[in-house]
Order: C-alpha cells, then sequence, then structure tokens
C-alpha cells in the first residue's frame, strides 16, 4: 500500500555569507524523478525508477542519522561533485561559487 501524504527530503543551498540572514535566498536543488515543481511533467519510466529518487521517498520516513548516505549526498553537492550532481535535473549553482 501506499501512504495517503508525502512527506518529501528537500535540499536546498545559499550563497549568503550567513544562512541564517533572514534575507538569504535559498535555492533547491532538483532530481530527476522525485515530485518537486508542480509545473514540470511527471517522471514516468516504469517499470523502472531512479534509485536516488526513490531512496529520497523512504528518507523522508526516519531521521537522517537513520539515513547518513543523505549527510554524505549533501557534503557531495557542496563540494559540487560532477557525478553527484549528474544524479539531478539542476544544479541552482552551476556556473556560480558552491553553496
Amino acid at each position: 500500500s501506499i501512504t495517503k501524504e508525502r512527506t518529501e527530503v528537500i535540499l536546498q543551498g545559499t550563497s549568503s555569507l550567513d544562512p541564517n540572514d533572514p534575507t538569504a535566498v535559498w535555492e533547491e536543488f532538483e532530481f530527476k524523478c522525485k515530485p518537486g515543481d508542480l509545473r514540470r511533467r511527471p517522471c514516468l519510466i516504469s517499470p523502472y525508477h531512479y534509485r536516488l529518487d526513490w531512496l529520497m521517498w523512504f528518507a523522508a520516513f526516519q531521521t537522517y542519522e537513520q539515513n547518513e548516505w543523505i549527510i554524505h549526498l549533501a557534503g557531495k553537492l557542496l563540494a559540487q561533485e560532477e557525478e553527484t550532481l549528474a544524479l539531478l535535473a539542476t544544479n541552482p549553482f552551476a556556473g556560480r561559487e558552491p553553496p
């Protein structure tokens, strides 16, 4: 069975030197098939799925301590690792300083 509500993990970054600054602009890393922008066409690749996007769904049911891979993923995004960024639909920091 599938739940009626879906909690999502959203990964964001900011170029602000002070992330606690109320004027800091936070930008979302968009995944290829994970729900996100409501204006984007749904990703249908049945019977397959993108593994990372699938894992993000299950990570939302638990804490980050139970899904340590999320911390590693965030570190790779902060380092702008090309192999990791290739798993995403968009990198809001492309061509700019890392978040």
